[in-house]
């Protein structure tokens, strides 16, 4: 801007207080400052707008060359599908020609009365799985694993009172007549 000194300043009042006279230079003086006030709100708008349109301008190019981009990808992942899909299906259809052709093969060589446990299952066989079920729960539930259990000698099972006194008791192995006492 204008490089105004104090000396600067100083002329332009005294020449402003001949020209004008000292009764209308306060009212000059407050004009001049909100002239000058108003021509900075305006020239900051101004400057405010320019940057807002070219930063609009930005965004819009930046948007446009995000959409560029997605569009590029999303044709490429769709072509990576295709191409996926078409060796999956070429995949399949061999499998299911050497299937077909197995099948055919097998079934000329073997004789239809296969028995295979892999028919229906029986009551057996339900009954171990769920056997084997509960107590693989039961193992994973634990608080205190089994293989600790069996190092340390401790208890695995639950025991009553009653069950632990005939457990202890001494001589429980041969039933005698006489008492205790």
């Amino acid at each position: 801007m204008i490089d105004l000194g104090l000396s600067k300043l100083a002329i332009i009042g005294v020449v402003a207080l001949i020209v004008i006279g000292p009764e209308k230079l306060p009212k000059v003086a407050r004009m001049a400052g909100t002239l000058y006030g108003r021509a900075q709100r305006y020239l900051h708008d101004v400057k405010s707008e320019v940057s807002r349109e070219i930063e609009l301008d930005e965004l819009r190019n930046l948007h446009k060359e995000v959409q560029d981009r997605a569009q590029s990808f999303k044709d490429e992942v769709q072509s990576a599908k295709n191409d996926f899909e078409s060796n999956v299906t070429s995949h399949v259809d061999e499998v299911e020609a050497l299937w077909d052709g197995g099948n055919a093969h097998e079934n000329a060589s073997t004789s239809a009365s296969s028995s295979s446990g892999y028919g229906t299952p029986t009551l057996e066989d339900i009954d171990r799985k769920a056997k084997d079920f509960r107590r693989k729960k039961l193992v994973r539930t634990s608080a205190v694993p089994a293989w600790y259990k069996n190092r340390h000698g401790t208890k695995r099972h639950v025991m009553s009172g009653a069950a632990r006194v005939r457990k202890f008791r001494p001589g429980s192995g041969a039933k005698s007549n006489s008492s205790f006492f």
